[in-house]
């Protein structure tokens, strides 16, 4: 099926010419070749930059001529060495790394798929190119082979010229100037089939989340984790579509390789690129005991240090791994991290410097008519527009109208910010946006940093007490809160049992307007401390609440012998899910969340008391 030429399609052909590629080529050539995304597209876009079908046919015909002749099949490195030797001059497509050999002074190529190392190069090409150095990237290069009888030790291969496969340069003018012809929609599916996803094909849901996963390619430090089913495309994006990311594989790594390398004195992968994205978070493991106290370290400052040094970098760090239950399930019986390795699962240090979990779960898997045959950017230039992109940052964007609520302590809102800067980045790059706009990014982000917090809170207590997100209007300040889908199931009090000391209220708040209420009381070993928080500062609220505590002191072994208010503390959290205002009869309701915990047995299924005492 041939792209139509719709308004979308005319608007990036008018002001992209070159820069853009139709998805359905690369999709066809894919399937028979082994190569990344950016790769294919880099020659497509050489080859069949243009609307005219013949051209087009002779394009694809020369794109899969090259990939037959020129790139190289591991299995079939003997015969293209041997190629090289007949002819004496050879072009491939391949992987390169370089390294420099100290001992001899000078550079030395490896040759991923060829199978060839120490492969002299000059010294210009890792000095142009610094990602040659760390990880390696796929060049086309042009090999010469001489053999010197007089010296047999010397490597006869040599390389006479090697071009990076990206582009030469980004006229970011362009891009910004060219966003403005287009709609927030149009851009949106732009985006989308630039990364090789069909926009018709998913709902607006869908779409912000799939925008979401771009985010650690245009944002400088930025940490996100997305777990999910299998099949829904979690690390396409990290391996295929941009150059600037590395996708490790299995999750082993080292500090030396991630971050620094104190024998080399080099710096890792950190450091050589844009994202580091680690694949099944459950097989995550360092051979080293720091490793993990390292990343934190890094992700909640972009700096680590090793040895006498302190370093930075500016990449980030993307967690990806499957869930093997229902979410449902894991809800009720753990948390939405539980799939992460035993070292990492209950380090609630760690999960707090996740700016945004993303919910795999609510992506549908992958199937062929998920994939776009339209126009979209070329692969490379993409990658290369949002790397451009990291340099800016629109993390004020919420401020000209809206203020952030007082639950989000300092790394909420770092971690809200960084994604408003995102998507904005993303969606708005040339700067031009509405309140409306803004709102919406911002209930996107407010909504995927809370997931963080309510897992947090799971696996920590009441030291995450504070997640009831929320952000006001700073024209008519009025309060908006916002929640997470999977929390409540769309109904404000949910089905089943909770755990014990948490319950609902319904009262009129201090607005006038009915409002619910949920109480979650913990109750710890100490001294008989009670420590509402939640009230606001209505003094009559306050002392509501603190009524029932006394009661409980003094009618507590009436109610069961079980329960102590010598030897525990109870630390109670009050939300106003409506953002109705304080509400002053909820000494009742405190009462029994207070029972409750101290006699470790929940209440009734979807209970809601009413009244006060």
């Amino acid at each position: 099926m041939e792209a139509e030429i719709t308004d979308t399609n005319k608007l990036l052909i008018e002001n992209f010419a070159g820069k853009i590629v139709r998805k359905d080529l690369t999709k066809k050539i894919k399937e028979g070749a082994n190569v990344p995304v950016y790769v294919m597209e880099y020659l497509l876009g050489m080859y069949c930059a243009s609307t005219d079908d013949e051209i087009i046919e002779e394009g694809v015909k020369s794109v899969k001529k090259i990939l037959a002749e020129n790139f190289v099949r591991p299995d079939e490195a003997q015969k293209i060495l041997s190629k090289l030797r007949e002819q004496e001059s050879y072009t491939i497509i391949d992987k390169i790394t370089v390294h420099l050999n100290i001992k001899r002074d000078v550079y030395e190529a490896e040759f991923s798929n060829l199978g060839v190392r120490d492969v002299p190069i000059s010294p210009e090409y890792p000095t142009d190119f610094e990602r040659l150095l760390g990880g390696g990237i796929w060049c086309i290069v042009e090999l010469a082979y001489r053999f010197d009888e007089a010296d047999k030790s010397r490597n006869p291969i040599h390389i006479e010229k090697l071009t990076p496969i990206q582009m030469p340069h980004l006229d970011l003018n362009e891009i910004l100037e060219g966003r403005k012809q287009f709609s927030k929609e149009e851009w949106i599916d732009v985006m989308l089939r630039s990364t090789g996803m069909e926009p018709t094909a998913l709902t607006k849901r869908e779409k912000w989340l799939h925008l979401a996963r771009i985010i650690p390619l245009v944002e400088n430090n930025y940490n996100l984790c997305e777990l999910g089913p299998r099949g829904t495309g979690k690390s396409h994006i990290y391996k295929e579509i941009s150059p600037n990311s590395i996708l490790i594989s299995g999750g082993q790594t080292t500090v030396a390789n991630l971050f620094y390398n104190m024998a080399r004195k080099t710096v890792g992968l950190v450091g050589m690129w844009d994202c580091v994205a680690f694949d099944e978070v459950a097989g995550i493991t360092f051979k080293d005991k720091d490793g993990i106290q390292i990343m934190k370290d890094y992700m909640a400052s972009g700096s680590f240090a090793r040895g006498n040094e302190e370093k930075s970098a500016s990449a980030s760090m993307v967690f990806v791994g499957n869930i093997n239950q229902s979410v449902d399930v894991l809800l009720k019986t753990s948390n939405l991290f539980e799939p992460f390795p035993e070292a990492m699962s209950t380090d609630t240090a760690f999960f707090d410097r996740m700016h945004c979990y993303l919910p795999g779960w609510e992506i549908p898997k992958y199937r062929p008519h998920f994939f776009t045959n339209e126009y979209g950017f070329i692969t490379d230039y993409l990658s290369e527009f949002l790397r451009e992109m990291r340099k800016r940052s629109f993390a004020d964007s919420i401020d000209k109208y809206f203020r952030l609520g007082s639950n989000l302590n300092q790394r909420d809102v770092i971690a809200v910010r960084k994604t408003v800067s995102g998507l904005v980045k993303i969606i708005y790059p040339h700067g031009e946006f509405t309140k409306e706009d803004v709102e919406e990014i911002l209930c996107f982000a407010l909504e995927v940093r809370r997931r963080v917090k309510e897992q947090l809170k799971k696996i920590g207590g009441m030291e995450f007490y504070d997640i009831n997100f929320s952000y006001i209007d700073v024209e008519t300040l009025s309060e908006n809160y916002v929640g997470v889908p999977e929390q409540s199931g769309g109904k404000l009090i949910p089905e089943g049992l909770h755990k014990p000391g948490h319950l609902y209220t319904v009262g009129y708040g201090k607005s006038g307007q009915l409002g619910v209420y949920k109480i979650e009381t913990e109750m710890i070993s100490g001294t008989g401390k009670f420590e509402p928080t939640g009230l606001g500062s209505d003094r009559e609220t306050r002392e509501g609440v603190m009524t029932s505590y006394k009661y409980l002191k003094a009618n507590g072994k009436n109610i069961s012998g079980s329960i102590s208010t010598t030897l525990k503390d109870y630390l109670m959290e009050i939300q106003d899910l409506n953002g109705v205002g304080s509400n002053r009869q909820l000494a009742l309701a405190a009462l029994v969340a207070l029972c409750s915990a101290a006699m470790g047995k929940p209440v009734l299924s979807s209970l809601a008391v009413l009244g006060d005492l």
